[in-house]
């Protein structure tokens, strides 16, 4: 059953030449009787023309409830995109990972009739991100290496869903920006520049998306080539806000800033970036601990400062800032399985008792 289905709303788009389509459901009203009722020329002269009125009538009938329907769409959009989050505010994942795809589904049906809606866009696009990663990259991470194809399909799928979503976020983006999306694979910084303060959550999810696929994908060289698209995102994004969503923005550059020197990473500005974060946040996000832990700590094989920062995530009380409950919630489990791998994560025992101070 579609969206339409259960709204009630049946979508009605237009021809080519503006004029409304058929509903192949729904015969078309026409009076072609009126020629076929036997009583000479004045009779079918009248039937003509209450035929043509009538059938007028009818048209402009179909059109407005197509305006109707569509302006009923819009409103249900706009719900959706601009209402409370009651997933993120949520203390059961359990629950959320059920209830989410249906979601999802609503809001690509909706988009069926509304393909230019930015407030649904961004959240397909975030929704699409946040599902891929707490419910599907995650549980594959998980899984021990006796589940080794089962991890594997599942990243895949994750991979899949990034990219679906980042296909989200660029046909927003495109909306303003016309060819921004060609335009960033070819001149990325030049192509981010476009971007003004007001679509600054565009630019994070996009990139969130779209870097997380990669990141999944380093096998894919047409892909890993696009990392420099997500970089620029991510920048003209913090000349934009720096502080939105409460530091996420240098949570992000951690990550970017973990890569190799060779590729322009530096685990020195990524411990800039998760200063800046935690400063943001006011130390009520468990993403900055979590995230220096399994990129930088790791990299720099830094098992005390590894520890130190996961147990500083752990500490991070879920009811402290509602709209990141979930997240927290999610977080600390990732951050207990981290733990519970450390062994398999760095070459040498701990030798110190604390780590260097991030």
């Amino acid at each position: 059953m579609n969206l339409g289905t259960l709204l009630g709303v049946r979508r009605c788009p237009a021809t080519r030449d503006g004029s409304a389509r058929r509903d192949p459901a729904r015969p078309l009203a026409v009076l072609p009787a009126a020629y076929a009722v036997p009583g000479g020329a004045a009779r079918r002269e009248r039937g003509g023309v209450l035929g043509v009125l009538l059938g007028a009538g009818l048209l402009a009938v179909a059109c407005a409830s197509c305006s109707i329907n569509r302006m009923a769409t819009n409103a249900v959009a706009n719900a959706i995109a601009n209402g409370p989050d009651v997933y993120s505010t949520d203390d059961d994942p359990e629950l959320v990972r059920d209830a989410v795809p249906f979601g999802l589904k609503t809001m690509e049906s909706l988009l069926e009739v509304v393909p230019r809606h930015r407030g649904l866009l961004l959240a397909a696009c975030r929704g699409y991100t946040q599902y891929a990663y707490a419910f599907v990259q995650l549980d594959a991470d998980l899984l021990g290496p006796e589940d080794y194809d089962r991890a594997v399909a599942m990243r895949g799928r994750a991979e899949r869903l990034y990219l679906r979503a980042r296909d989200f976020g660029l046909r927003a983006l495109e909306i303003d920006y016309r060819g921004i999306g060609q335009e960033l694979r070819l001149a990325p910084e030049r192509a981010a520049a476009r971007v003004r303060a007001k679509d600054v959550p565009l630019l994070y999810w996009t990139a969130a998306a779209w870097g997380s696929a990669i990141s999944l994908g380093k096998d894919q060289p047409a892909l890993v080539a696009d990392l420099g698209a997500v970089m620029a995102l991510v920048r003209r994004a913090l000349e934009l806000d720096e502080s939105f969503d409460g530091g996420s923005l240098h949570e992000a550059m951690i990550v970017l800033e973990a890569l190799p020197p060779a590729m322009g990473g530096s685990a020195a500005r990524a411990r800039e970036h998760y200063r800046r974060a935690v400063e943001l946040s006011r130390g009520g996000k468990a993403g900055p601990y979590v995230t220096l832990a399994q990129s930088v700590s790791v990299m720099t094989q830094d098992r005390a400062e590894f520890r130190r920062l996961l147990h500083k995530a752990l500490e991070v009380d879920p009811d402290r800032d509602p709209r990141q409950r979930l997240a927290t919630i999610v977080l600390q489990r990732w951050a207990r399985s981290l733990l519970a791998r450390e062994d398999e994560l760095f070459l040498e025992p701990d030798t110190l008792e604390n780590g260097s101070e991030p």
